[in-house]
């Protein structure tokens, strides 16, 4: 589904008008209606995640929708781009519990090479 559409439909299933929602994104009604009719782009990366923020959605999956890469992801790639590659294409594939195990470990093990890092 485009971008648009997802965020009308889900707008109108939580009852949102489309000037609340404008407000809590910080954002006109008049720009923010051809967005939701896919007449304009997706909107700067920071209002996607604000609009995904506002509808209870995650926003890396509303910056993907948005066809776009959060900064955050974009610096770790750029930092590491070898590893980064190796690492999606790895993980292409596996189920989202797997994924997230993954990435539980990955975070334990990153905690402690900072702490053993500070320590030093």
């Amino acid at each position: 589904m485009k971008f648009g559409k997802t965020i009308r439909r889900l707008r109108e299933s939580k009852n949102i008008s489309i000037a609340e929602l404008a407000r809590k994104v910080g954002m006109s009604p008049t720009y923010l209606a051809p967005i939701e009719r896919d007449v304009f782009p997706p909107p700067a990366e920071q209002k996607v995640v604000k609009i995904a923020k506002a509808l209870g959605q995650d926003p890396d999956e509303f910056l993907a929708l948005a066809g776009r890469i959060g900064t955050d992801l974009r610096r770790i790639i750029k930092r590491q781009p070898a590893s980064a590659g190796r690492l999606l294409r790895a993980i292409d594939g596996l189920a989202e519990k797997d994924i997230d195990a993954l990435a539980s470990s990955a975070r334990k093990k990153n905690k402690t090479s900072r702490a053993k890092t500070a320590s030093k």
